[in-house]
């Protein structure tokens, strides 16, 4: 019988009883290992001697394994298998940074343009898994301050300290108008225009809403709200609904004009500013690079055919 205490197991020892496990016979395994048969049967006796138990019998020259030597290979199976996982891990570390990308997005583009680019992105590297998420701005912002995210798109209004950021996208904001409305007659919206209209408004904290609250007190225009909502989206679903006009970030636009509603210019330079934002504790790698790239051309591509 084999004492325990013996030689402290390694795994040279470990790799040379799996491949004979695999292979059927010493010879093989040392062909497979690029090592001589010796050198086997040598890395088979001290593993023998630190597990304390016989791993094969040997009968007439040949290693037959023992019940404790399949027990024993389960187990080192199983531990080749993450071994095999960790160097694939390793492989996407190496090529692409990671193996997944987390993109969190305002709704205004998290719903159009980002599956764009994420189309595109999935294109070039269809190993790498992909999360979205779809949320408020100043969520954005902690999801990537918490480093759950790697990349963001956010409404200026969020506070960006800390934050790697960039300007994304300042498109001109539209008027939104409901089916049949007596302003779709008109090729450009001016603030006169929304005198006395019942208007949805977007939220208080909005950067946009105070640019144009701006722009109605300097041409003494008071719309009557009637509603508000931070998502331009939600604006072009209550103007479908006939409850009122409202300015809307075109990106968040796609499909409302098929289902009714009428999308004109809006003559004051009132932008929505859009920031691309990265988590701050790591540099960019590779796959976070590709999909900042990504959503540039899904942007320049949009940028040709937004709604005016």
């Amino acid at each position: 019988m084999i004492k325990p205490y013996g030689l402290l197991m390694n795994f040279r020892q470990v790799e040379a009883f799996r491949a004979v496990m695999v292979t059927g016979s010493a010879s093989r395994a040392a062909d497979l290992l690029n090592v001589t048969q010796p050198a086997i049967s040598r890395s088979i006796l001290e593993l023998e001697k630190a597990t304390g138990f016989q791993l094969f019998d040997r009968v007439r020259g040949r290693l037959v394994p023992t019940a404790e030597g399949h027990l024993f290979f389960r187990d080192v199976e199983t531990t080749f298998q993450g071994l095999d996982r960790l160097k694939a891990s390793a492989a996407r570390i190496r090529d692409f940074g990671t193996g997944d990308i987390r993109v969190a997005s305002l709704a205004a583009m998290g719903s159009t343009l980002v599956p764009h680019a994420l189309r595109l992105f999935r294109a070039r590297h269809p190993a790498i898994a992909i999360t979205l998420q779809v949320t408020a701005s100043a969520t954005v912002r902690e999801l990537l301050m918490s480093s759950r995210f790697d990349v963001g798109l956010a409404a200026d209004e969020i506070d960006v300290a800390g934050l790697e950021h960039q300007l994304f996208a300042t498109p001109q904001a539209m008027c939104a108008l409901p089916a049949g409305h007596r302003l779709a007659e008109r090729a450009v919206i001016t603030p006169q225009d929304l005198a006395g209209e019942s208007f949805i408004a977007l939220s208080p904290e909005d950067t946009v809403r105070r640019k144009l609250e701006k722009v109605f007190l300097e041409n003494g225009v008071r719309p009557r709200i009637v509603a508000e909502t931070p998502n331009s989206s939600t604006v072009c679903a209550l103007a479908m609904e006939g409850l009122g006009v409202g300015l809307v970030n075109p990106y968040s636009v796609d499909g409302y004009a098929s289902r009714g509603v009428t999308f004109r210019p809006f003559s004051a330079a009132v932008h929505f500013r859009t920031l691309l934002l990265f988590r701050p504790d790591l540099p960019k790698s590779r796959i976070v690079r590709d999909l900042a790239a990504c959503l540039i051309e899904a942007r320049n591509a949009r940028a040709d055919r937004l709604v005016g």
